[in-house]
């Protein structure tokens, strides 16, 4: 089996600013200790067409896409999008790859989600995030956790700017996790 029932995949290049988003917020959820049924990776640029076709409909129930996306609001803001909300030809990767169709293919087996933030800059040489796409994901992280439905207590967790760090409370993120 290549994947379990639920997976999450970040896509994007870090070598391109905010595009380094959805690695980014995979890179903090590799911290945490997740169900063995969650796979979480990193898709990386051109990995998103292997992923998307690796999936087995018969075992992987739900997917869960991290990434940057054009949705005309401030940077850093984030969104919670299905296939069905996404027109044809307007989810694109970096390299202007058609994303959406698909996903469309895909959705009558498995559910699929894409967490999006809108990014800053995109497409010019930069590694590292801008300010306020890095920000956006804790409330990233929660999002994914939210939409796979892992909770860890209601004291939460916080994510702090140099690394996962538990702010009290059982379940809080542990190194090592599931990935």
């Amino acid at each position: 089996m290549l994947y379990p029932e639920i997976v999450v995949a970040g896509c994007g290049n870090p070598l391109f600013a905010d595009d380094g988003f959805g690695p980014a917020v995979i890179e903090e959820l590799q911290k945490l200790k997740l169900p063995p049924e969650v796979k979480v990776l990193d898709a990386g640029l051109g990995g998103p067409h292997f992923v998307f076709t690796l999936l087995d409909e018969r075992v992987t129930r739900k997917l869960v896409i991290v990434d940057i996306a054009d949705f005309g609001a401030e940077p850093g803001s984030l969104t919670r999008l299905r296939v069905e909300d996404l027109p044809p030809g307007t989810y694109r990767d970096a390299h202007s790859w058609d994303l959406a169709e698909p996903l469309q293919r895909l959705k009558d087996e498995v559910e699929v989600t894409i967490i999006g933030c809108q990014p800053k800059r995109v497409m010019e040489f930069e590694i590292g995030l801008t300010e306020e796409v890095r920000n956006a994901i804790p409330d990233a992280v929660r999002m994914v956790l939210e939409e796979i439905g892992v909770t860890y207590g209601t004291a939460g967790f916080c994510l702090q700017k140099e690394g996962a760090a538990a702010e009290g409370g059982t379940g809080a993120p542990k190194e090592g996790g599931a990935s």
